[in-house]
């Protein structure tokens, strides 16, 4: 497994659901700087058509990403 943890950049709604963009975290905390240190740049862009789920994302919010291989 590998842990991300990146940060809502923005999203935008749209009738049929929304996007939402999310970067690495870069500071605001040493766990931060850590994990910066191991991902300095990538993007996760998302398109959502569930509502509940779209609404759970707020831009300047972090978030992990855990990332395990599908079997």
């Amino acid at each position: 497994m590998v842990k991300a943890k990146f940060i809502c950049e923005s999203k935008e709604q749209f009738i049929n659901g929304g996007r939402v963009k999310l970067v690495p975290v870069t500071s605001g905390s040493e766990e931060n700087k850590n994990f910066w240190k191991y991902t300095p740049d990538g993007r996760l862009e998302m398109w959502v058509d569930n509502d509940a789920a779209f609404k759970q994302f707020e831009v300047g919010k972090e978030y992990y990403l855990d990332i395990t291989a599908a079997e």
